[in-house]
């Protein structure tokens, strides 16, 4: 792998004692209570009976993970070709792309109105694969950018913590769903108001942390690679779904968990592959990411909220032909007996 790194000032430097500041370790407390209680709400969102029904007809998930790891990945090795990046721009950018899931996605999921149960299914499965999948993908695709070993630096252990973090705080939440779901709306509710006070602490300590470094990794085209991506997970992971004729809730769901990425575990594969003398400001590239992953997630939210409330209502439209209809459907049901309802599978059209 060359060395030189065009983008690199040669005199970039790390903010003074970045990572052992009092406000670096108040950022990683937040950010673990923040996900902790994110997932516990999200928890509170879900049924053990639709999680399971995912499981024994797995055609979302397997649409959703055939996205996140055939789609991102590529991406993000077509862009460094498009754009024709030097190595280490063109392999920061594709371990960004190899690190699916992240526990944003799932919060986009909720916002749009997506199928939770699959969300969390997704995100589990996601990180779950990516102790097998991440090194494979690495292999294949750098070879040719970067000379050493990809598969040995991806962090297991951070994997499986993840994987852990998610798990039992969602567990709790299923649980008291199932026990006390007069609670659980409640929890939702106040889950969601705590997770917007976080993201303003989160925002303003990172800002903190950061500084004007991240000002180094602003480059054209790193802020054209960085733009993109996010937003061709969003669009080709629907239109896969919809390839597949997966109702709109799962369509919407598979579009958030495919441009999502795990930046918290791409910014450790960079932090532990390269010194800093090597990789410069590309340290910060996966923050760039988060940054445009967060705008253009939180745009299709607005959009699709305007979609909402332009289109007409189907609840009153299925009332208007009721009322019209009451006086033949009454007297049929009741000399036909009780009409059972025909059960759709998880993520049908």
């Amino acid at each position: 792998m060359e060395a030189h790194n065009a983008s690199t000032p040669l005199n970039f430097t790390l903010p003074p004692n970045f990572g052992k500041r009092p406000t670096d370790l108040a950022l990683s407390v937040i950010l673990v209570l923040m996900l902790f209680i994110v997932m516990f709400s999200l928890g509170c969102t879900m049924e053990f009976g639709k999680i399971k029904a995912h499981f024994w007809k797995p055609k979302g998930l397997a649409i959703a993970l055939v996205a996140q790891y055939g789609i991102m990945p590529l991406t993000a090795f077509a862009l460094g070709k498009v754009f024709q990046l030097n190595n280490v721009e063109a392999l920061a950018i594709l371990v960004c792309g190899c690190s699916p899931g992240g526990n944003l996605s799932n919060i986009f999921s909720l916002a749009m109105k997506g199928d939770m149960n699959l969300s969390i299914v997704m995100t589990t499965c996601s990180t779950f694969f990516a102790l097998g999948m991440m090194p494979l993908l690495l292999y294949v695709y750098s070879r040719g950018i970067y000379e050493g070993d990809l598969k040995d630096k991806v962090p297991y252990g951070g994997i499986v913590i993840s994987l852990i973090l998610v798990l039992i705080p969602c567990t709790i939440g299923i649980f008291l769903n199932a026990k006390r779901p007069q609670y659980a709306r409640y929890m939702v509710k106040s889950g969601m108001i705590i997770m917007l006070l976080f993201s303003v602490a989160v925002a303003a300590l990172s800002a903190i942390n950061v500084g004007k470094s991240i000002m180094f990794v602003m480059t054209p085209h790193l802020l054209a690679t960085s733009s993109l991506m996010p937003f061709i997970g969003f669009l080709l992971g629907y239109m896969l779904s919809a390839l597949f004729r997966l109702n709109g809730r799962c369509r919407r769901t598979v579009s958030m968990e495919t441009g999502c990425q795990n930046v918290q575990l791409c910014s450790t594969i960079l932090n532990v592959t390269f010194p800093l003398e090597v990789i410069g400001p590309l340290f910060f590239f996966p923050l760039l990411y988060m940054i445009f992953q967060l705008g253009e997630g939180l745009l299709l939210i607005a959009l699709f909220r305007c979609y909402e409330k332009m289109k007409p209502s189907k609840d009153k439209t299925k009332m208007i032909y009721t009322a019209a209809t009451t006086e033949e459907t009454i007297p049929g049901a009741l000399g036909n007996g009780t009409h059972k309802g025909k059960e759709c599978s998880p993520c049908t059209a």
